[in-house]
């Protein structure tokens, strides 16, 4: 059977680098990092191989979610600088040939935007209807829902006794999809940043904007409140909406798009971002970050994971999605622990060095564009919290907060946020072993990980064999070849408890990936007639020796097929 090689596109041959701007380079001393750290920066991300930058929110905004709480869509927060210094960062950008892309939160603002205010004037407000106010139920709110960052997702108002919805903080109302003029402002706020000349959006919560109906919900796994994920994720209209803000804005650019979309299916996302749906470009799943419950039921106890699920979670998006949609590969986000502390070994120096190798390897040799996170190219690991007291992040003081008032251990809180809280990942950037890692010469906003006198940028550039190089040399390796930029994926050793092997083959051109996701050394009969050959990269040196892989190892071998698919 030959497969057709997808049409080429700039979007599919990228890498991304997110930057998760409160965090990553402070040029001005008061603790927070800004749009001209960033640009300070740009250098080090150039010798990276990346090739788009994603910027988290820059806009202004009271900061309750850390910038998803929007105020202004047209303003840059003063907090990360000025639109004069957001055009200089986008000038350079694209003067070193990389590309820039910002986050739209379009699902909800702040309680403090304009809209917001006026709408919740009065009932008979011109723009009540852009959002959406419901009248309560037998003195309570107008269903059992549960917001995603604790409590009800409804509040009442107490000017008009109505109550708005918020599916995230209270401060975060919800934009009314069904009002035309919210869609007319929505578009027309994209197009002035795309005038601007940015190159595309990641789009937070995208699959919630279409709701379909407002009865309870079935309860979640903590019995605390109803579920709104039936009726809010992937609504009626989600991809009417889509359809239409291709047509009017995303149509007359050509830019990168991606969804977060919550509930997202091979199924689905071929509707989201099928080559010929004409709504986004790609769609993020989290299936595979379901596999230890971290979606599903992320603040319960622990659970382990399998790597069979991981097998099965990658193969489907892999298979169902060839020749149809895009893959969106990522091990880590804002919203996300460090990966090394999740899925590799974050107990030794030389076992999280090979550990965060492999994972890379694994994950960015498949089809799709790769999402790297700020700190995942240094294999930066999760902290040590003692107590909630150490926690800024709105969502995981919410839900331990209600977790304890009914009546959770401590102890078994703190686990689960050790384990699994996205405040992990927003620590600062460690760039050298200055005080305060260098991000800031002041005090941090929050405090960086204590490792990073040895764990920072500046070390890891000058170790040829670091995780940072080995980054380079991986990203190198994809962008050379066609087979790893758009081959045919296929597993291989399904049945083995602890590799992870697949091919991915073009044209006569074909890449063997083997990784090994244990501490031990693990069975490979793949290796048979290979090690006498250096494998194209790998993270021992020289490769594997024999018919087995060490613990954490991985190598890539290529080779011609001498026939095409």
């Amino acid at each position: 059977m030959k497969l057709e090689q997808p049409a080429r596109a700039w979007w599919k041959e990228a890498a991304v680098y997110q930057i998760y701007p409160r965090s990553f380079c402070d040029s001005n001393g008061d603790g927070v990092g800004d749009l001209p750290g960033i640009l300070q920066k740009l250098d080090y991300l150039q010798q990276l191989g990346v090739d788009v930058l994603w910027l988290n929110p820059v806009y202004r905004s009271p900061g309750v979610d850390n910038g998803y709480d929007i105020s202004d869509y047209r303003a840059i927060d003063p907090v990360f600088g000025t639109m004069e210094d957001f055009d200089r960062l986008l000038e350079e950008v694209h003067r070193r040939g990389m590309r820039l892309v910002m986050d739209l939160v379009v699902n909800h603002t702040s309680d403090r935007h304009p809209w917001f205010i006026e709408s919740r004037q009065s009932r008979q407000s011109p723009r009540r209807d852009w959002y959406i106010w419901r009248d309560g139920v037998n003195g309570g709110p107008p269903n059992n829902w549960g917001a995603n960052f604790g409590g009800s997702a409804w509040t009442q108002d107490e000017a008009t006794g109505q109550y708005y919805l918020h599916l995230f903080a209270p401060q975060q109302p919800d934009l009314n999809w069904e009002n035309p003029a919210v869609r007319d402002a929505v578009f027309e706020m994209m197009d002035f940043w795309f005038q601007k000349g940015i190159d595309g959006f990641r789009m937070d919560v995208i699959s919630l904007i279409s709701k379909g109906g407002f009865a309870d919900g079935p309860l979640r796994p903590d019995g605390l409140y109803g579920d709104p994920s039936p009726q809010c994720a992937n609504g009626p209209r989600v991809h009417e909406y889509l359809r239409e803000m291709n047509r009017r804005v995303l149509s007359r650019y050509d830019c990168l798009t991606v969804g977060e979309n919550a509930g997202n299916t091979p199924e689905l996302a071929c509707r989201y971002a099928g080559f010929e749906t004409e709504e986004l470009k790609m769609a993020f799943q989290f299936d595979l970050m379901d596999v230890d419950g971290g979606e599903r039921d992320k603040w319960s106890a622990r659970r382990c994971w399998k790597l069979a699920d991981i097998k099965d979670v990658m193969t489907r998006w892999q298979t169902e999605l060839e020749g149809k949609a895009w893959n969106a590969l990522f091990w880590e986000n804002h919203d996300q622990p460090r990966s090394v502390s999740r899925f590799g070994d974050a107990g030794s120096e030389e076992n999280r060095v090979r550990s965060a190798k492999m994972l890379a390897t694994c994950l960015f040799l498949m089809q799709g564009t790769p999402y790297i996170y700020q700190g995942e190219e240094l294999g930066l690991v999760n902290r040590r919290f003692t107590c909630l007291e150490e926690i800024d992040d709105v969502q995981t003081r919410g839900n331990c907060a209600d977790r304890l008032a009914h009546g959770a251990r401590l102890a078994d809180v703190m686990e689960t946020v050790n384990y699994i809280s996205r405040e992990h990942a927003r620590a600062p950037m460690p760039w050298s072993a200055a005080p305060q890692g260098g991000f800031t010469t002041g005090a941090p906003w929050i405090p960086l990980h204590p490792d990073y006198p040895f764990l920072n940028a500046e070390a890891q550039q000058a170790d040829p064999d670091s995780v940072y190089h080995y980054y380079r040399k991986l990203l190198a390796l994809r962008k050379s070849s066609m087979a790893l930029l758009y081959g045919h994926y296929a597993l291989q050793l399904p049945n083995s408890q602890q590799v992870y092997a697949y091919t991915r083959t073009l044209n006569g051109e074909q890449a063997l990936v083997l990784c090994n996701f244990s501490g031990e050394t693990a069975p490979c009969p793949l290796l048979r007639g290979r090690t006498e050959h250096p494998p194209a990269l790998a993270n021992y040196a020289g490769g594997p020796a024999e018919e087995a892989l060490r613990p954490w190892e991985c190598a890539v071998y290529l080779h011609q097929t001498g026939q095409s698919l």
